[in-house]
């Protein structure tokens, strides 16, 4: 039977799960929205053969009955059957989904008698475990849909030789934490050199504020410790078969220490490509000051 690439397209209403589908299709994949998830097993049957259709993608959400009882039963069905199905999950924050829903001027699908942000709050809850265990999260609190293509096409992109996607994330928590996060580390207790006249007007990218940030005791123990469990948690997601790590690595503004502790975990990672795991850095928040 042949084997083709799969994708299970979930997530919160109003992220974008119909625009990440436009994405996938646009891309060349044959994409079936709102497919009841007891269903996919049977599609994957009778898509396999088809030498036009080898790149498969279904959009599920809670519109369906017995929403995370019928994809956890296809998913184990999927696993029996060979099939190893990507899952993306689309998120965004509360605030940005209640906008949408007002823009629209649309009703939440759980909403029922309640207000907006309950029938959120009830998927939220529902998607829980489902979010857990997803293979990407995509937080699509700020794209727009230029850059929605783009992180979609850097997370499918092929290469046989990557094993594991590791980013490494900068971001200020006055902005809040980013919510495709596998791991956050806060970088708060380090002075900050905001409040520093002369080193201000830097960011962590530039030579006195990273040696600043860098040169603190604790800092260096930090690394140390961050950099050993960082280690461990490569090595057990590359066992488990996980393609997909995101740390994200915080500060107040998202500018000095926590840009500068980003690269310098990136730089001290940077031989795990040895074993596999392509690394990045993302500055988030810088310029946002």
């Amino acid at each position: 039977m042949a084997r083709h690439d799969m994708v299970i397209l979930t997530g919160m209403s109003g992220a974008g799960r119909t625009t990440a589908g436009d994405v996938l299709e646009d891309r060349g994949w044959y994409v079936v929205d709102n497919l009841p998830p007891a269903m996919v097993p049977r599609l994957m049957e009778l898509t396999a053969d088809d030498p036009h259709r080898q790149k498969v993608a279904v959009i599920v959400d809670v519109r369906s009955r017995d929403f995370t009882t019928e994809l956890s039963r296809s998913l184990e069905d999927l696993g029996a059957a060979g099939w190893q199905p990507r899952i993306i999950f689309v998120d965004s924050s509360d605030e940005a989904l209640v906008r949408r829903f007002e823009a629209v001027r649309r009703p939440h699908p759980l909403q029922g008698e309640g207000l907006l942000l309950d029938g959120i709050r009830r998927e939220r809850r529902m998607l829980g475990d489902l979010r857990s265990n997803a293979d990407i999260v995509i937080d699509t609190s700020d794209y727009n849909v230029h850059e929605l293509s783009a992180k979609i096409d850097d997370l499918l992109r092929t290469d046989d030789e990557v094993r594991l996607r590791f980013a490494v994330v900068s971001f200020g928590f006055k902005y809040g934490i980013p919510l495709d996060a596998d791991v956050v580390l806060d970088l708060r207790f380090l002075p900050n050199p905001y409040w520093i006249p002369k080193l201000r007007p830097y960011t962590g990218q530039d030579g006195p504020v990273r040696d600043f940030v860098l040169g603190q005791d604790n800092a260096g123990d930090f690394l140390e410790h961050a950099e050993a469990m960082l280690r461990t948690a490569v090595r057990g997601y590359l066992e488990e078969g996980r393609r997909y790590l995101t740390v994200a690595v915080g500060c107040t503004g998202g500018k000095h220490r926590s840009v500068a502790t980003a690269e310098e975990l990136t730089r001290r990672l940077m031989d795990l490509d040895e074993v596999g795991v392509q690394l990045t850095t993302f500055h988030r928040d810088l310029g946002q000051e």
